[in-house]
This record gives structure tokens, C-alpha cells and sequence, in this order.
């Protein structure tokens, strides 16, 4: 089983979490199989960054991302060199620790 731990994020896990996921599994799909309720408006079809985060630890265990999802991440806000699409990022067996951005594209959109 690999550890995901969740860093604290005011609305979607505010006192954080850690939860253990077998491998093959995206990151989006661990959380909210564990009520972590990361926003995901494509509905995991890479076609949005609502479900965008930042692996700060065990990055390179992860499925290389694919030039589409390398692409949609160029429009994420506060976008990292270890940002990730959860509904693209795929577990392995390191383990990881996970932040949730403070906003999403939609949000600060919503607050201009």
C-alpha cells in the first residue's frame, strides 16, 4: 500500500490527511474514494486543471505526464515544476505527500 498524505487546505482538508491506496490508481481517484473532495469539472477527461496539485514529495514515482496534460497545466493557477492533473497523476509504490492549491482556474475567475 502506498501513504498519501494530504496537505491542510482550508476547504477540501483542513486539518489534512493521510490515507493508504494501492498502486494504479490516479491521485484524484484515491482522494475522493477517501472524501478528500478535490474539484474535478471535466469529470477526469484531462480536459480542464479543476483538479490540478502539487507533489511535494514522490513526484518522480509517478507516470510521466503526457503532453496534453503538460499543455492544460501551462493555464493552471500557481502552477509548481511538480504540478500534476490528479485525475492523470498515477500512484506507485513511493509515497507521496500532496498539496491542494488554494484556488482553482475557476475560482479566481469567480473572484475578479
Amino acid at each position: 500500500m502506498t501513504k498519501i498524505t494530504f496537505l491542510p487546505h482550508a476547504e477540501v482538508c483542513p486539518e489534512g490527511k493521510t490515507i493508504e491506496v494501492s498502486p494504479g490508481q490516479s491521485i484524484l481517484d484515491a482522494a475522493l474514494s477517501h472524501g478528500i473532495d478535490i474539484e474535478h469539472a471535466c469529470e477526469k477527461s484531462c480536459a480542464c486543471t479543476t483538479c490540478h496539485v502539487i507533489v511535494r514529495k514522490g513526484y518522480d514515482s509517478l507516470n510521466e505526464a503526457e503532453e496534453r496534460e503538460e499543455d492544460l497545466l501551462d493555464k493552471a493557477w500557481g502552477l509548481e515544476p511538480q504540478s500534476r492533473l490528479s485525475c492523470q497523476a498515477i500512484v506507485d509504490d513511493e509515497d507521496l505527500e500532496i498539496e491542494i492549491p488554494r484556488y482553482t482556474i475557476n475560482q479566481v475567475s469567480e473572484k475578479r
